[in-house]
């Protein structure tokens, strides 16, 4: 435990996963896929090596890659319409977050924060000259629209959504981004959000991206992630959709620190978007999340709420122990019972213990098999 930046930082990402591998335990921690990528994903970069995609890429990114990520977004069902300059390729989702807070924030700025998040919110906000003001869901993990609008004050320059959400696998609605909306059209604020996990909605909800809102869309940096989407994220190649307006700001700091993303995997990924089912994905993952589901019943955990979407499953082990605090809990499970999870804790600023672990059902559906047929025998 160190403190970074007057965060104190807990590498329980990288620790949890580090625990699994030395004590040989079924490692559902973290959302790494486990299984291959598609071998047509891989004969395009082949093809791509080949035709010599070895220099930069323009800064805007691969045209042919843009180009196919506007027609994808098109081919929605809930369809996006969008303009060339309206589609930048980065490198990562955590460089699109940390850019578009650099693109809008002054020293001072508050940006909210909805807990549980993804690590890299507050520090991002921090580096940037920004104050993080931290919202907590209420405990079924649902929006109080009082509580949020409680939290925006004159400072307020940017608020970061996730939807579908980690750790809780939520996802906003069109009515919930009309209400958003209510809370921030009289004052200048920000919208970050990162949809990094849109084709993994499950039980008939389709994706409704932020973007799509007529208003929010004029003040909104609205991230993807290709590497997410083809279970390649080191492949480092993500996109953002921004206003021609904020893709212009966005740019002038980009050429600055990574100018663009991985050449010889934009042209790779722009070629298999032109193939790519999402439907077959999406069924894909939702299999695992149902497995994963099913075969929990047979252990003394609780899933309260199943995932609406992405591909982790928050789990309630007050059945197991009612003692141990949730980062205690989560390892023992994975030194003691070989099944590796990840805190609640974990995703809170300054919280120290939860009622709940996130697993990660992105993986092979044997290793999900072998490892609750083992939780139900130790447990």
């Amino acid at each position: 435990m160190e403190k970074i930046y007057g965060f104190t930082h807990y590498s329980f990402f990288t620790d949890m996963a580090e625990l699994a591998s030395k004590h040989n335990s079924f490692d559902l921690s973290l959302g790494l896929p486990d299984f291959d990528i598609d071998d047509r994903l891989k004969q395009y970069l082949k093809e791509s090596a080949d035709y010599n995609h070895h220099n930069y890429e323009p800064l805007a990114g691969n045209p042919l890659l843009i180009e196919n990520i506007i027609q994808f977004n098109l081919n929605r069902k809930n369809s996006i319409q969008l303009k060339n300059n309206e589609v930048t390729i980065v490198p990562c989702a955590t460089f699109a977050l940390h850019t578009s807070l650099k693109s809008v924030l002054n020293q001072g700025d508050e940006v909210i924060v909805i807990q549980p998040c993804y690590y890299t919110y507050g520090p991002s906000i921090v580096l940037n000259g920004g104050i993080p003001v931290y919202y907590d869901l209420d405990n079924d993990f649902t929006i109080n629209w009082e509580k949020l609008q409680n939290c925006i004050s004159q400072k307020t320059k940017a608020i970061i959504i996730n939807s579908p959400q980690n750790p809780t696998g939520k996802i906003w609605s069109k009515s919930d981004w009309n209400q958003f909306y209510e809370l921030i059209k009289d004052q200048e604020i920000y919208l970050i959000s990162e949809e990094i996990y849109d084709i993994y909605c499950y039980d008939g909800i389709e994706h409704y991206s932020s973007f799509l809102h007529p208003e929010l869309k004029k003040r909104t940096f609205c991230i993807f992630s290709l590497g997410k989407m083809f279970h390649c994220t080191g492949w480092k190649v993500s996109y953002l959709l921004t206003p021609e307006e904020l893709t212009a700001k966005f740019r002038c700091h980009q050429q600055y620190i990574s100018y663009s993303a991985n050449a010889p995997a934009q042209y790779a990924l722009a070629k298999y978007l032109e193939v790519f089912d999402p439907s077959e994905t999406q069924k894909l993952m939702q299999n695992k999340r149902d497995i994963f589901n099913e075969l929990i019943k047979d252990t003394p955990f609780e899933v309260e709420q199943k995932a609406e979407g992405s591909v982790f499953q928050i789990v309630n082990f007050r059945n197991v122990s009612k003692t141990m605090s949730d980062v205690e809990f989560s390892k023992w499970l994975t030194i003691e019972k070989k099944v590796a999870c990840l805190p609640l804790s974990a995703f809170y600023n300054s919280r120290q213990n939860s009622d709940y672990v996130r697993f990660s059902f992105a993986k092979k559906d044997e290793v999900i098999i072998q490892a609750f047929e083992h939780l139900r025998k130790s447990l």
